[in-house]
């Protein structure tokens, strides 16, 4: 009996998939819920495993090809590899098959006979003109008795010298221009849907918003005085480590709190406000840039915030991250300082107003308290649709940040 493999249910606003990779060939056995394909959206990958036990009997729909929700993939003979097993079981019982007399010979018995059979149609004379000519006993057509070879027949069975042809010289060729050694081959590959998704929408952000981007830094001594000084009373009581992104996190809460007009977007002549903070937050995967959410972040404590960031990168790198882990978002966080970005411009991720970029920590001389001195310096930018956000509001709002990381004691107190 047969079971088809189909496409899984894809989200409303997802119109089709592209089948990207097959785990097996046509006639492999097939475990119980072991991943025969993968296919991908705009957004994620999709494993599709097994509902039966069998083999795989047929592919229908190859990799690449586009494919639609509940499409037939594919096709498992359930129980086959069952039976195949039970097939190689019984022959293994049955034990070798019986072989022919001549297998048990001796291997020089048996060239001795074949040299014996050779001998007997040959004559001692005709064996030495076989040797000086060069000649086997099957080159040659015996005439004596029985097919026996004869001295005689073998100059006639020895092929005649080929006739001597005139040299001529080798036309010389023309040298060939020196071209330079090494690699230059050209690779093509089409885009994956993932990242055509991620160049239409940056460029849909470039061409549909208003994009201005504001600049700021923020001194990082005081909350790298605090991770120093509490980081492992943290975990041991959370199982989380104390970053600065959960810092970073709670302070945009509380910013977007105070200046609506950041958390909310515009829908036709609409300008759709949120009272709520779904935060998302940029994670590098191999197939791409994925940014999964933080719902109501405002609400949740640094631990809570820490955890779930540790849970989307481990989900991203193994490719799990499902479509409810990357829809919605207010607001988005994005942190090129894990790559060494000293600075960047980020790019709006529509329909949201506004983008949050930190970047790297680095120690610079700064003025405090009218004295010169070394600090461990962040440049933070915000990205924003000047359609919605004023440039007052952007940079308000970018400073608010800046005070809130820069005295955490703000962000416990809400000032």
């Amino acid at each position: 009996m047969s079971s088809e493999i189909l496409t899984p249910v894809l989200p409303e606003s997802v119109a089709d998939a592209t089948v990207v990779t097959w785990h097996k060939k046509v006639g492999d056995a097939v475990k119980l819920d072991e991943v025969l394909v993968e296919v991908e959206t705009d957004k994620v990958v999709l494993e599709v495993p097994a509902a039966v036990a069998g083999v795989l009997a047929e592919i229908t729909q190859a990799e690449g090809a586009t494919v639609i929700s509940g499409q037939l993939l594919g096709k498992i003979e359930a129980g086959a590899a069952t039976s195949l097993a039970n097939h190689e079981a019984a022959a293994a019982a049955a034990g070798p098959l019986p072989v022919t007399p001549i297998a048990d010979a001796a291997p020089e018995r048996v060239a001795q006979a074949v040299a014996a059979s050779v001998a007997a149609k040959a004559g001692p004379a005709a064996r030495k003109a076989l040797d000086e000519a060069g000649l086997s006993r099957a080159e040659v057509q015996g005439s004596g008795k029985d097919g026996r070879i004869l001295k005689e027949d073998v100059p006639a069975a020895k092929p005649a010298a080929p006739a001597p042809v005139a040299a001529t010289p080798a036309p010389v060729a023309p040298k060939a221009p020196v071209v330079p050694t090494g690699d230059r081959a050209e690779n093509r590959v089409p885009m994956t849907r993932l990242r055509a998704r991620i160049a239409e929408r940056l460029l849909e952000a470039k061409q549909s918003t208003a994009m201005l981007t504001t600049f700021n830094e923020i001194d990082m001594q005081p909350i790298m005085d605090i991770r120093n000084e509490y980081k492992d009373a943290f975990e041991k009581k959370h199982g989380a480590r104390l970053g600065f992104m959960s810092i970073f996190v709670k302070a945009a809460t509380i910013a977007l709190q105070r200046f609506p007009e950041i958390n909310a977007f515009i829908d036709g002549n609409d300008v759709v406000y949120h009272n709520y903070c779904d935060v998302g937050i940029a994670v590098s995967s191999e197939r791409g840039l994925v940014v999964p959410v933080l719902r109501s972040a405002e609400h949740l404590g640094l631990a809570d915030i820490e955890t779930s960031i540790v849970n989307f990168a481990k989900k991203a790198k193994a490719g799990k991250l499902d479509m409810a882990d990357l829809s919605g978002g207010t607001f988005t966080i994005t942190n090129g300082g894990v790559f060494g970005s000293l600075m960047s411009t980020p790019i709006l991720n529509p329909p949201q107003s506004a983008i949050l970029g930190m970047h790297a920590t680095q120690k610079r001389p700064v003025v405090v308290n009218d004295e010169i001195v070394i600090r461990p310096m962040m440049y933070v930018a915000l990205s924003y649709d000047h359609r919605i956000v004023d440039g007052q509001g952007a940079v308000t709002f970018l400073k608010t940040i800046k005070e809130l990381v820069e005295n955490p004691v703000r962000i416990v107190l809400d000032v």
